[in-house]
């Protein structure tokens, strides 16, 4: 076997390798997203706090982009409103619309990459 044609093969394997892990990672950000665990935010003071729904499809836009964000920093706290339980947040923080991003008085609602890093810290 010529060399070219070994090395043909591992570039194969390799990027057979990537583009199946790129997907479960999908897939897995995708099940985070959807979870709608209850958020005691006493617990988290000076994170940055994201308020979500996981059937909006603005959210959706930016979901991986934060919570790739959070995988490094660890400073995120997700919270998804269609978990009844986190509604008590609405008028605590006069949420209008997700997503919305709370850090400190820092407050941002919306898609825009350049603000959400503004605020996550990025």
């Amino acid at each position: 076997m010529t060399l070219i044609k070994r090395v043909g093969k591992v570039l194969a394997v390799i990027v057979v390798f990537l583009a199946v892990s790129d997907f479960a990672s999908h897939q897995y950000v995708n099940h985070v997203e959807k979870q709608r665990l209850v958020v005691t935010l006493a617990k988290h003071p000076k994170k940055v706090l994201f308020f979500y729904r996981d059937d909006c499809p603005d959210c959706q836009a930016i979901f991986h982009q934060i919570y790739w964000h959070n995988v490094i920093s660890h400073n995120i706290v997700f919270i998804n409103m269609n978990q009844p339980k986190n509604r008590q947040y609405i008028q605590k923080y006069q949420l209008t619309s997700v997503p919305t991003l709370i850090h400190g008085k820092q407050r941002y609602t919306g898609t825009n990459q350049q603000r959400i890093k503004q605020i996550v810290g990025d």
